[in-house]
């Protein structure tokens, strides 16, 4: 099931406490992988989140560590599981920037520069759907929507109650005069970005 998830960035936050837990014994990874029989590789390679990792491996490092606290393993072993699902823009496999979307979903903050559209984030899909059809004009509607999907699903953390992105997006005037589709949806558009620069973790 796809997630809101970065499978990417949590393997590599569990990597990095699996490692601290590793040094706290001062152990080295190969004395590691002479107790659990395996290779040094496999646990450079885990440490380093270029691997994936099972609630099975975790259970036998923190073991190894003698680990007592259970509830810094099942948070560990919580994050191993996080690790294997796919993140939501997944399914939409052919979009070229699926990488960057992953980063952007796991952050914190982001700031951001524009000098030519409104930035993605801060996009009525009317707009947006008007920007890729400009850009893309050989595309299929089918192509556009699903872009225009994207784009206004990345938007949720922006919106998202308990974790929201915190964003600052720095505009060219000239992108605020530039008409995109027609005047009433720049109206509609800038109406739109008036009341996200409003929220208090939104600056513009």
């Amino acid at each position: 099931m796809a997630s809101n998830v970065n499978p990417t960035v949590r393997r590599r936050r569990l990597g990095q406490e699996l490692r601290k837990l590793r040094e706290a014994k001062n152990m080295t990874a190969e004395q590691v992988a002479e107790r659990l029989l395996v290779s040094q590789s496999k646990i450079s390679r885990l440490e380093n989140g270029r691997r994936s990792i099972s609630q099975r491996d975790v259970r036998d490092l923190c073991g190894v560590y003698e680990v007592e606290d259970e509830r810094m393993v099942d948070s560990l072993m919580q994050m191993a599981k996080d690790s294997r699902q796919q993140g939501w823009w997944h399914a939409f496999g052919d979009i070229p920037y699926s990488v960057y979307i992953g980063l952007e979903t796991d952050a914190e903050s982001l700031r951001m520069y524009e000098s030519q559209i409104i930035p993605g984030l801060l996009q009525t899909p009317a707009y947006a759907e008007a920007v890729i059809s400009g850009a893309m004009p050989e595309s299929t509607p089918a192509d556009i929507d699903k872009r225009v999907t994207v784009r206004t699903r990345r938007q949720e953390r922006i919106r998202d109650e308990e974790r929201p992105l915190r964003l600052w997006a720095v505009i060219d005037e000239g992108a605020l005069h530039r008409i995109v589709g027609s005047r009433q949806l720049m109206v509609q558009q800038l109406e739109h970005l008036v009341e996200q620069s409003h929220l208090p973790h939104v600056t513009v």
